[in-house]
């Protein structure tokens, strides 16, 4: 379960909000052609600590739905789900 993975630092554990596999138009999109969403779902917090070893609050919570950049974090798979672990600076804003 991603609930027993605790980020290190300011790192944020996120899964990927899916986007829509059909277009607008009807067309179905195949997943070669589909870039990666940038808004995701955060899952959990890391330790909050920064390079100096002092604890710094995170800006977002864990259920926020966030944009995050398109090419920051490390994607990894916990019980067969993709999920991506990213620097808080990654996260661009929170879709209220």
């Amino acid at each position: 379960m991603a609930s027993n993975i605790q980020p290190l630092g300011q790192r944020v554990l996120v899964k990927r909000i899916e986007a829509e596999e059909v277009a607008s138009g009807g067309i179905i999109i195949p997943d070669t052609a589909k870039e990666k969403p940038q808004e995701a779902k955060v899952v959990a917090l890391g330790t909050g600590k920064n390079d100096d070893g002092e604890i710094v609050e995170f800006s977002v919570k864990v259920d926020d739905t966030v944009l995050i950049s398109k090419y920051g974090g490390t994607d990894i798979k916990l019980d067969g789900e993709e999920h991506l672990i990213i620097n808080e600076s990654d996260i661009l804003a929170i879709v209220s």
